[in-house]
């Protein structure tokens, strides 16, 4: 009942549902691949015991973003529908995983017998839309300490744990539009202000409420 998407329902829809539709509940060991990039979402996946870890990364730059997603948490519904429905990253276990997953037939079957169940995926997915709007919106300086915490609240949610920014430099000038200079005294911005930690070729987000928050 505390999954995303299924929030506001109660015990007794929920049991009837489970009952009803073809759930599948998955076992994963540590390292095991969940999800690989490129891999059709073809299925809404929940992760409901244990961890998982997230890895985004750019195609034309050697940078990447990680970050862990603790249960009970669902893995981005938003690429079931759409012109694109190919997950843009890979899912891997943090040891013993559990996962609930459904066909993508079956989850429009739910939300079409509960409006609850339709406002959730609404709700979910207008709320990755406005963040990303407003995002770009509201970095109107254009300071690289706005376009990093644009990248990260694009590509994290609330929840989202231990994330880290792993590149090569010169990649994340690029990436980011900045001379290393530049890119140099933000991080060092954001690590006096208690947000971040890093090294040449990393950074690992403290706050990430302050940080998502930055724009």
């Amino acid at each position: 009942m505390q999954l995303p998407l299924f929030q506001g329902v109660s015990a007794k829809q929920l049991s009837a549902l489970v009952e009803k539709m073809p759930f599948h509940f998955l076992k994963y060991h540590m390292g095991d691949r969940i999800i690989e990039e490129g891999d059709q979402c073809t299925h809404v996946r929940f992760v409901v015991s244990g961890k998982v870890r997230v890895e985004v990364a750019f195609r034309n730059f050697q940078v990447k973003v990680e970050q862990t997603l603790a249960a009970p948490n669902v893995l981005a519904p938003d690429y079931l529908f759409g012109l694109d429905t190919t997950y843009p990253f890979t899912v891997t276990a943090l040891g013993e995983c559990g996962i609930m997953q459904l066909r993508k037939a079956d989850y429009i079957k739910v939300i079409q017998s509960d409006k609850v169940f339709l406002f959730n995926i609404l709700n979910y997915l207008s709320l990755g839309r406005q963040r990303f709007i407003t995002g770009l919106l509201d970095a109107r300086n254009g300071s690289v300490v706005e376009r990093i915490a644009l990248i990260t609240a694009i590509l994290t949610t609330q929840v989202s744990e231990d994330v880290t920014f792993i590149y090569r430099q010169k990649d994340l000038c690029a990436l980011l539009g900045a001379q290393r200079a530049t890119l140099i005294h933000a991080l060092d911005q954001l690590q006096d202000m208690g947000a971040i930690q890093y090294t040449t070729n990393q950074f690992n987000i403290i706050d990430l409420k302050f940080l998502r928050n930055k724009l």
